[in-house]
């Protein structure tokens, strides 16, 4: 869930969607049988990133997913 009062551009929204697929699919082989929720609790923000497709954007929120997915099968 991208809420837009963290991400306003809808093509921000969806890049960090894909990102989240991706890596959902890289961990699929820990987690065969899981439905995930991911839920966007802060902000990214268009001064920082300003293209929705920047390399930086998409480092950002594929580091931040991984660590989510990583601990997760610490605790699994």
């Amino acid at each position: 869930m991208v809420p837009k009062r963290w991400a306003k551009r809808a093509v921000t929204r969806n890049a960090i969607k894909r990102q989240i697929y991706t890596v959902c699919a890289d961990f699929s082989q820990l987690y065969p049988q899981a439905a995930f929720v991911v839920r966007l609790r802060s902000g990214f923000a268009s001064a920082q990133f300003v293209s929705a497709v920047s390399d930086q954007l998409r480092q950002a929120v594929r580091h931040e997913i991984q660590t989510l997915m990583q601990a997760g099968a610490k605790e699994a």
